[in-house]
């Protein structure tokens, strides 16, 4: 098992779970699939997506300054639109840093971004960029780079690992948001008598009742 494999996964989906806080009228699917053979991993959240626009100060498209540069995050105020949040920081970008290969995907609704990395991030593709009516959405793929965790395949441990905080996703979000598990549907929304933390390291709890249990949520 590795901390650190652990922690860049847990970055990604809490990432895409807190588009709910932001956008909870749109948002109402979180799908996690891991394929072992492939050893690649792909979260997607639909709701709010980034927006698609080239920063004033920076000359670059957002969504490649969110994922791709060092030193920013999702949380500023540009003419062209405002990210809310302050989520996408260093955690995204050190799963980038850490794949083989990392691809992100997402829609403002308006047009589709989609860009490449590779070679823990050494390697950045240009982005694409097409016109498109496709509902915002979030997608992140990626394929870590295992020899960095001294591992050679996504073994059973560290996938029982991640399939775990995905059904702890599912138990502490909004019964109004369905969470898949590599295409299966989680049919968890409460906790009942388990008091249950979904936070994951460095991050703030805040409790919430349901039932007679609590769940621990990430602030």
């Amino acid at each position: 098992r590795s901390p650190a494999l652990y922690k860049i996964f847990d970055e990604i989906i809490v990432n895409a779970a807190d588009n709910l806080i932001r956008d909870p009228v749109g948002m109402d699917t979180l799908k996690v699939d891991i394929d072992t053979k492939a050893g690649s991993i792909s979260v997607l959240n639909n709701g709010q997506g980034l927006p698609v626009v080239i920063h004033k100060e920076h000359k670059v498209y957002v969504p490649e300054m969110v994922f791709g540069h060092l030193l920013t995050s999702d949380n500023y105020n540009d003419g062209d639109g405002k990210v809310v949040g302050g989520r996408n920081g260093y955690g995204a970008k050190l799963a980038n840093i850490f794949s083989k290969r990392f691809t992100v995907e997402t829609s403002d609704g308006k047009k589709v971004f989609t860009q490449h990395y590779e070679n823990n991030m050494m390697k950045r593709g240009e982005p694409e960029v097409v016109d498109s009516k496709e509902k915002s959405f979030t997608r992140i793929t990626f394929v870590p780079d295992l020899a960095k965790f001294g591992m050679t395949s996504l073994d059973s441990d560290i996938v029982s690992l991640f399939n775990k905080r995905v059904y702890d996703i599912a138990g502490s979000t909004s019964q109004k948001c369905q969470v898949y598990l590599n295409g299966e549907k989680l049919d968890i929304k409460n906790f009942g008598t388990t008091r249950t933390s979904t936070c994951s390291p460095g991050r703030a709890c805040r409790r919430s009742s349901r039932n007679a249990g609590s769940a621990g949520r990430c602030a």
